[in-house]
């Protein structure tokens, strides 16, 4: 885990100026007190593994002469105060001080051709500080970038005893060790330009993006992130007719961290799939319970359209519901809604399979969707409120299609929404990095957007 990796969490690219965000991310100080502690366990990890350079070299001695020398260091580290505080306009300064590390090698002379020496020795540096800025910036094509800048490391203390030498080692090697250690530990613990791109495949259909729409504001107790959060088709990006709202996020500061997702995230989801084809569905009789009086055949519909018995006489149905346009969410307070126009077409199965089409109903329908989280992604269910039928065309002659209106409210809420719900218990990927994992969540639906405030944790 890195230092910046909350940043990491929202830094994606590209980054589109001049659009309202479709999802807004807000990092409290209650998540930078969690990065900070990640990121001591982080520079702890990297001090221990630093190999400080291999010190080897010569050096006139009086009176022995040319001395020759090398050894190499092991590492284990102290980390006891850190800070993490904003930096109002820019992003964050990590600050470690008073640390400490204890090193062990060995080292080797040879002098005069003729006498070698060797032995071990303990290094203690103190006064260890280290400090770093974290910042976002856009490069030259406006990508935003994540860097650690400003980065310095100084050693108040160093002193080494020396096993199987002379002391004359110590004053020998003693303006090297600050030197080359504050070198080595600068190069571990500096971070080059750090990108990430979150563009997360959903499935056959559809992938979401979380770009930044505009750079991230740095306030005295929060970080507020505007990501894009658009659903696009698989390969092919192509804008809706609409456009997201603006919307602002309470200010909130329980959870480490809040995340508002706007109708307009959902709406770009239903315009994507309905796009791709996948608002549809056949349904057949053997999708019907078989408890149901109600059968998908012309003996059932010619009890209410006799026509059909007559021209279709003991035929099996298909039913065909697909959406004509996108579905529209709304977001209410407390109140997730669903608009959905449809077409039903009705088929009779000849004994050769061909179809013969029956009418076609145009389908109005109102749906309460619940939301919830589930792991690192965003699921939901619905729920049918009303439908609305209206005779399209017939090939039969004139009917009365509220007639119909008992057996669409079977097909839909036996066969349509229940398998509608099993797609969105799948969920849809929320933005995360790594290995997190969301706790403590809580989620609302307010006016034109909801609200997930949480904390967060990382298992690996």
């Amino acid at each position: 885990m890195t230092l910046c990796w909350w940043f990491l969490l929202v830094a994606f690219i590209p980054m589109t100026s001049g659009t309202n965000p479709g999802v807004k991310v807000k990092l409290t100080e209650k998540g930078l007190e969690y990065g900070r502690q990640l990121g001591m366990v982080s520079i702890q990890q990297k001090l221990k593994s630093i190999k400080v350079p291999d010190f080897s070299g010569s050096q006139t001695v009086s009176p022995i002469g040319n001395v020759k020398y090398s050894f190499m260091c092991i590492v284990s580290v102290g980390l006891p105060q850190s800070a993490v505080n904003l930096v109002q306009g820019t992003g964050m300064r990590l600050s470690v001080s008073n640390a400490f590390i204890s090193l062990r090698g060995n080292w080797k002379v040879k002098y005069l051709h003729i006498i070698k020496d060797s032995g071990s020795f303990d290094l203690k540096v103190k006064g260890l500080t280290i400090g770093t800025s974290i910042a976002i910036k856009s490069d030259e094509t406006g990508r935003p970038a994540v860097s650690n800048v400003n980065c310095g490391a100084t050693v108040s203390s160093a002193s080494v005893k020396f096993h199987g030498g002379a002391s004359w080692l110590y004053n020998l090697f003693r303006k090297f060790i600050d030197k080359a250690l504050r070198s080595a530990m600068q190069k571990q613990v500096r971070g080059n330009w750090l990108y990430a791109h979150f563009l997360a495949k959903v499935d056959q259909y559809a992938e979401i993006e979380y770009s930044m729409v505009s750079s991230p504001i740095v306030s005295n107790s929060s970080i507020d992130f505007s990501l894009k959060g658009e659903f696009y088709n698989i390969g092919k990006h192509q804008e809706p007719p609409f456009s997201p709202s603006a919307f602002t996020l309470p200010s909130q500061i329980n959870n480490m961290l809040y995340i508002g997702m706007s109708a307009f995230t959902a709406n770009s989801a239903a315009f994507v799939y309905n796009k791709a084809g996948a608002l549809h569905l056949f349904v057949t009789d053997d999708m019907i319970p078989q408890s149901s009086p109600i059968r998908l055949n012309t003996r059932t519909f010619g009890a209410f359209i006799p026509q059909i018995a007559k021209r279709f006489p003991g035929l099996m149905m298909k039913l065909l519901v697909q959406t004509v346009k996108p579905p529209v969410t709304t977001f209410e307070p407390n109140n997730l809604t669903v608009q959905a126009s449809s077409t039903v077409t009705a088929y009779a199965i000849q004994p050769n399979t061909t179809l013969s089409p029956l009418f076609v109903l145009n389908l109005e329908t109102s749906v309460s969707a619940q939301v919830f989280v589930r792991g690192m992604r965003l699921a939901g269910a619905v729920t049918l409120n009303k439908m609305t039928l209206t005779l399209g065309t017939s090939y039969v002659g004139e009917f009365q299609v509220r007639s119909l209106d008992s057996i669409l409210q079977l097909v839909l809420k036996v066969v349509v929404i229940p398998r509608l719900n099993v797609q969105l218990a799948k969920g849809y990927p929320l933005p995360a990095l790594g290995k997190m994992k969301l706790v403590n969540t809580q989620l609302e639906v307010l006016k034109d957007y909801m609200l997930i405030g949480t904390d967060v944790q990382f298992t690996g």
